[in-house]
């Protein structure tokens, strides 16, 4: 059971007409009454039609635990996985997978933009080989938006240390996530892999020594 400090709020927009807006609400009451949420707040759109429009929520059922949102029927057993993770760097990156796979990559961005410490969970998504296409291409995203910038600046050590990976396709990635942080810092992660033994990442590690000269 979570602790009370560490319990995430709930909120839930529901609808007067809405089919599936009971078995949410039901879900979450569950979860009030086990001690796995804090507070449990309910809002009906046709009441507050302002609150919806505040949060940008066009569809219900609607719920926010912690810091993720969830649109849509979900179980009593999805919410109660959502509440532990909640506060979680893996039940983060757990959410941004969901969210870029599913083709929300504005609202991945968002995520990473307004929380900076979601950036950490979207390495723990790069570092997966089993990572799934979609939710690399949204990662690719949200790097190339923060190119330049000091954030990715900041992670150059951990990218440096994914350059090292044992998956290929890991290595390729981090070698040119390593070249958009504009970084001197980011050579001597890269020059290594000039001689890596997959010529996909010997290839991207050129390109992006040549991106960091172009840059200076």
């Amino acid at each position: 059971m979570n602790t009370p400090s560490s319990r995430p709020d709930a909120l839930l927009l529901m609808g007067k007409h809405c089919p599936y807006c009971p078995t949410v609400l039901q879900g979450l009451q569950a979860l009030k009454a086990d001690g796995m949420i804090g507070k449990l707040e309910t809002v009906v759109i046709e009441d507050q039609p302002e609150r919806a429009a505040e949060l940008g929520v066009r569809s219900v059922p609607w719920v926010r635990i912690g810091p993720f949102e969830l649109a849509g029927l979900r179980s009593e057993q999805e919410l109660r996985s959502w509440a532990e993770k909640a506060g979680t760097e893996a039940g983060m990156a757990g959410y941004l997978d969901e969210l870029l796979s599913s083709g929300n990559v504005d609202q991945g961005m968002a995520l990473v933009r307004d929380n900076p410490g979601t950036l950490h969970a979207l390495l723990l998504l790069l570092a997966d080989p089993d990572t799934q296409l979609n939710t690399r291409i949204g990662i690719s995203v949200i790097m190339e938006s923060l190119e330049n910038s000091a954030r990715l600046q900041a992670i150059v050590d951990q990218l440096g240390e994914l350059a090292r990976h044992a998956a290929a396709s890991v290595r390729g990635d981090a070698c040119h996530y390593l070249a958009l942080s504009g970084s001197s810092a980011a050579l001597p992660y890269i020059k290594p892999l000039l001689e890596d033994e997959d010529a996909g990442v010997r290839e991207i590690a050129a390109e992006s020594l040549e991106q960091l000269k172009a840059g200076k």
